[in-house]
């Protein structure tokens, strides 16, 4: 019986879905960016077409993210497969930076933006520089242009977090399912989708 709150052998189908939601939509967003890279030039209908998915599907990650901890927070975590210490540890520790990189990538993909985004074409979200917060912050507080702000978050946004970190991650997550399913042969994977 599937049930929207987590129980002790499973994932409730609120979690299941937002974690497959979340999923799809950074596979989506990393679609829309490479996209952009590989096949438009720049200042063309599809190059801003492209850019705007992509940052229309960053903050719905964000979203999708901060609603999954509150319910996380609101239910119990089903009971973990026998394991020793350590690998329970190392589970909890890859759950808790794939939580931070799902928020701080969407943060810094906002603040380190240029262009407003034009929410998946519905309504506008200001550039963080045309903010109050920008200009009390970094303008004046930091006495930074937006340009020399922006340029250490593009790197950690681009370089650092999504060509390699981001991708290490949600391949070390997607490997550790494989292998508790087919290797260890225990009920890991099972939690989350037929339960």
């Amino acid at each position: 019986m599937n049930t929207l709150k987590n129980t002790a052998k499973n994932y409730g189908s609120v979690a299941r879905w937002i974690h497959w939601l979340t999923a799809v939509l950074f596979l989506a967003s990393y679609t829309a960016v490479y996209y952009r890279q590989w096949f438009t030039d720049k200042d063309t209908p599809e190059n801003w077409i492209s850019l705007q998915l992509h940052l229309s599907i960053g903050i719905t990650i964000l979203v999708l993210v901060l609603l999954r901890i509150l319910w996380r927070w609101q239910n119990r975590q089903p009971d973990p497969e026998p394991g020793s210490r350590l690998a329970h540890m190392a589970a909890h520790a890859g759950h808790y930076l794939l939580y931070a990189i799902m928020i701080i990538m969407p943060v810094t993909g906002y603040l380190g933006t240029g262009v407003n985004t034009e929410y998946f074409f519905l309504f506008d979200i200001p550039k963080f520089e045309t903010t109050a917060v920008f200009q009390s912050l970094v303008a004046d507080g930091m006495e930074l242009t937006f340009k020399e702000f922006e340029k250490p978050l593009d790197f950690f946004h681009k370089k650092i977090m999504g060509e390699w970190l981001v991708w290490l991650l949600i391949l070390g997550h997607a490997g550790a399912a494989m292998y508790h399913h087919f290797i260890r042969k225990d009920r890991t994977l099972m939690k989350m989708t037929t339960g």
